[in-house]
């Protein structure tokens, strides 16, 4: 395994992070295809054991219980010291007022909730889910630098905006002196290139670390186009992501397919390459639900493409005409 460091800060992170939406009982939220924690385990172990130290997970994955399910096992595994923890927080997590966004009661309480489901004293990385536009940003910050300053997050992180809400937000910080966002988790791959508009470059511009979301495209470049699985076809959020590209997307799919097999490696490996070798990319964040998978992802992080094979990939790309999280 590689290691990089996180934008500008010191902490050092593996060049895979494990999206953890995969942990958490299938019973719980939106999410049918989700490991309960014995199936859980040996991913996370195998994770581990190939040096992966970099886990991001949400409070609202499967209603909490990815948080639990990640915060136990990987306390049997590693010193707590030896491990980069991400959540994040927006999403609702009780219906009523008060029970999802940004505001300062939301952030105080859920972080206390995350650390509780973690078993842990702090995370490394804080991060807000999404921009909330009914809560004034500085009070949405002034709570996320007290969460620093409490010792609660060690870093804190933003997750799929457009570029201009991040600039302010950054700037609001800068100008009260308080903690300031060192990480971008958008959606990068293939299929949705919109983020290289403006928000990877103003990540550049600022020494923001990027780690995007859905690298392989929620499956769709990890096999030939149109086969499906059980969490494609379940997966009702992932249905909306990449309907209005289809025959650009086919076409991008035939592409990683001859170059994986021009270079004799699985068509995850060629589109997580990709996104690895794009800047400012520090870790691409995979789900995975089998270990194989997480097999291809770390075997990506050695493949390094040729300025050739990357134009050839990104030729069919068509602009999607919508945010890169819509």
């Amino acid at each position: 395994m590689q290691y990089a460091r996180l934008g500008k800060t010191g902490l050092e992170v593996s060049r895979i992070c494990l999206g953890c939406m995969s942990f958490g009982e299938p019973n719980r939220g939106t999410h049918e295809w989700t490991l309960n924690e014995e199936a859980s385990r040996p991913i996370l172990r195998a994770a581990w054991e190939a040096g992966i130290n970099f886990y991001d997970t949400a409070n609202v994955y499967s209603a909490g219980t990815s948080e639990e399910i990640v915060g136990r096992i990987l306390k049997e595994l590693a010193p707590r010291d030896e491990l980069v923890i991400a959540t994040k927080v927006h999403g609702e997590m009780r219906p009523g007022p008060n029970g999802k966004g940004l505001s300062r009661k939301a952030i105080l309480s859920e972080i206390d909730n995350s650390l509780r489901r973690l078993g842990t004293d702090y995370v490394e990385l804080y991060q807000i889910h999404r921009f909330d536009p009914n809560v004034p940003i500085e009070e949405t910050l002034e709570a996320l630098n007290d969460v620093v300053r409490a010792g609660k997050a060690r870093y804190i992180g933003a997750s799929s905006m457009a570029a201009w809400q991040f600039l302010k937000m950054l700037m609001t910080s800068d100008k009260h002196g308080w903690a300031r966002f060192v990480s971008m988790q958008g959606q990068l791959n293939l299929i949705q290139r919109e983020d290289e508009r403006e928000m990877l470059p103003l990540c550049i511009e600022e020494g923001i670390g990027c780690i995007p979301w859905s690298p392989i495209a929620r499956g769709n470049l990890a096999r030939p186009y149109g086969q499906g699985t059980y969490r494609t076809e379940t997966d009702r959020y992932g249905k909306t992501l990449y309907a209005r590209t289809e025959e650009a997307n086919r076409q991008i799919n035939e592409v990683v397919q001859a170059v994986a097999k021009e270079r004799g490696v699985k068509m995850a490996q060629v589109a997580l390459a990709w996104v690895l070798q794009k800047q400012p990319v520090t870790a691409p964040i995979v789900g995975v639900t089998k270990l194989e998978q997480l097999k291809d992802a770390v075997a990506a992080v050695d493949i390094m493409l040729s300025p050739e094979e990357i134009a050839r990939l990104e030729a069919p790309y068509v602009p999607t005409g919508r945010a890169s999280f819509n």
